[in-house]
């Protein structure tokens, strides 16, 4: 239970709670302990001798220490939920907090599925067993220690029931909660397969009913609810299996008191009154067993969601901070790759990209061209260092962007990606995301650049339009242009457009582009290019094929020399318009 353990830790800012809870739960002990030796008096003393007196006070003494009970287990589980539920979100916080500082790389191998289930389901399973540990895991030892005493001191002759049913049960945990281990470690994984499933189907239902695909999703679906369902199944056959095989062995250690109890009333070797009170404490003792044993199933999985908790919050990032970094307070934009290789898997994988070494002087628009897998994203990834070089180095005004402050750098580099992500929230608080304090002004201004503006003034509320999740009512075209403007609004040294205008028509891919040309902020800009026409304006391109630049110089020169640009150039236009270009 190391993992489990590691995140108790966690209750440390609530320890007043988390002290107060295992206080009153043993005063419901002592009180429940209590009652057992008060009903002996009551039989052997009142109803023996005929006392109704001792029978009214001792009754009433009773009902009083049921209440201080009653208090006692009310406040414990106040105390226990206050406490491990501050712990959970503490838990939840650090886990989304860590999330924000893991780079490309680590989110790679984590899923969103996955992390989706460590924020939530794995993370309510640890606070659920500290809520557990302070209530039940408290009051069961405590039960089970103080039965077994006051059982040996109202009844010595009969202990030796305790010794032989015992270790039966306390058997049968042991080996049961071995087995559990595995089991809900398993689970947990068949729950990480159902949230991805879950997730990518919600982000992609247009795609899965514009190909007509909801039967094989239907299908994939299928198969890891069925893998869930059994697993949840396996696990909850062994739970189920304890419960019965402990319930049969404290019945017959009951009958078994009953029987040689009973004897020794008839031998007079023991009143009735003691009989009751040792067969309480009997029951006490055998029933807080089992309950250790179903809390234990509770804690088995939780230890299992622990150690995939840890598993995120033990995550370092791939791109690391440097120990001195550079602040770079201001950037004029010059961006040079040196002998760049770079492969998501380390430097033993295949590269994506291989010697790469080019210059993007201050202000200047440097188009990159090239063919599906040839690494043009992954090089512009690059330059914000959303990933880290393999080999070489990307320098920006001659600093390594290793070197550079994340938030300096951040700054000064403003990345449109591929998939235009949008936040729910207005237009303008999404035009802002970057630029929280950006005017109203400086929001049309980004909108008009990006031709967002046009649409943007057509919808009811304007600017202040409420998206829905991931902008669903907006088309492909007009969440491109809103990411772009998104990315102007912080007026950046260094803009990297990632193929971010693939669902915009041609018109408004050039009014973009003349809007960008003509900016009086100046900044440099490199163009992943899929339209001659954006490489045409340009003031150099580079030709990527196979992680290496096959070509770099302006569209006249590629064209001349080029045939790996000449091929692309034949792919968009006719004979005779190449001829014209």
């Amino acid at each position: 239970m190391r993992a489990l353990r590691t995140l108790f830790a966690y209750l440390k800012p609530y320890w007043l709670p988390a002290v107060a809870a295992p206080l009153l739960m043993a005063l419901e002990v002592a009180m429940d302990l209590a009652q057992p030796r008060m009903l002996q008096t009551i039989v052997d003393e009142g109803i023996a001798n005929g006392d109704l007196a001792l029978v009214m006070r001792t009754g009433a003494i009773m009902v009083g220490v049921a209440l201080v009970g009653m208090v006692g287990g009310v406040g414990c589980t106040v105390f226990a939920t206050i406490a491990s539920m501050n712990m959970g979100a503490a838990i939840r916080g650090d886990v989304f907090r860590r999330v924000q500082t893991l780079s490309f790389a680590n989110l790679d191998e984590l899923e969103t599925g996955s992390l989706i289930t460590r924020l939530t389901n794995d993370v309510d399973q640890v606070q659920e067993a500290s809520m557990m540990f302070l209530r039940i895991l408290v009051r069961a030892p405590l039960l089970v220690a103080g039965s077994l005493l006051m059982a040996i001191l109202t009844c010595p002759n009969l202990t030796w029931l305790l010794v032989a049913i015992s270790p039966v049960l306390i058997l049968m945990l042991v080996i049961v909660t071995g087995k559990a281990q595995p089991l809900f470690t398993a689970l947990q994984g068949f729950l990480d397969r159902v949230n991805t499933l879950m997730q990518e189907n919600l982000a992609g239902v247009r795609v899965v009913k514009a190909f007509v695909r909801s039967d094989f999703e239907k299908q994939r679906f299928s198969v890891a609810n069925d893998d869930l369902t059994d697993s949840t199944v396996r696990a909850s056959s062994l739970v189920a299996i304890v419960r019965p095989g402990m319930m049969l062995t404290i019945n017959v250690g009951i009958a078994a008191t009953i029987w040689f109890g009973g004897l020794q009333v008839q031998q007079g070797q023991m009143q009735v009154g003691q009989l009751m009170a040792f067969i309480n404490y009997l029951m006490h003792m055998l029933m807080s067993l089992m309950m250790v044993g179903m809390m234990l199933m509770r804690v088995t999985r939780a230890e299992a969601s622990s150690q995939r908790v840890l598993e995120v919050l033990h995550s370092e990032p791939r791109v690391q901070a440097p120990p001195g970094p550079t602040v770079m307070p201001e950037c004029e934009g010059r961006v040079e790759f040196s002998h760049v290789g770079f492969s998501y898997d380390g430097e033993k994988a295949q590269p994506v990209l291989d010697g790469v070494s080019f210059v993007a002087e201050p202000g200047q628009t440097v188009a990159i061209v090239g063919s599906t897998g040839s690494g043009k994203s992954s090089l512009v990834h690059l330059v914000p260092r959303l990933y880290d070089v393999t080999s070489g180095s990307v320098r920006i005004d001659g600093t390594d962007v290793r070197q550079i402050e994340e938030a300096a750098l951040r700054r000064h580099v403003s990345v449109v990606l591929q998939e235009a992500v949008l936040f729910s929230g207005t237009i303008a608080d999404n035009i802002r995301y970057g630029r929280p304090d950006a005017t109203d002004e400086q929001v049309r201004e980004a909108a008009a650049m990006a031709q967002a503006h046009e649409f943007i003034e057509k919808l009811p509320a304007g600017y202040d339009t409420v998206l829905g999740q991931r902008g669903v009512n907006l088309s492909g075209g007009q969440k491109q242009r809103l990411s772009i403007a998104r990315a102007l609004v912080a007026r950046p040294a260094v803009l990297v457009l990632d193929d971010c205008t693939s669902a915009v028509d041609m018109t408004t891919e050039a009014r973009i582009i003349a809007a960008l040309r003509n900016w009086s902020h100046r900044c440099t800009r490199l163009v992943i290019a899929q339209r001659i026409g954006t490489v045409m304006s340009a003031d150099k391109a580079l030709v990527l094929d196979g992680g290496r630049i096959a070509a770099e110089g302006t569209h006249e020169e590629l064209l001349a020399k080029s045939p790996t640009y000449q091929s692309i150039v034949r792919s968009q236009l006719d004979g005779e318009e190449v001829a014209h270009v």
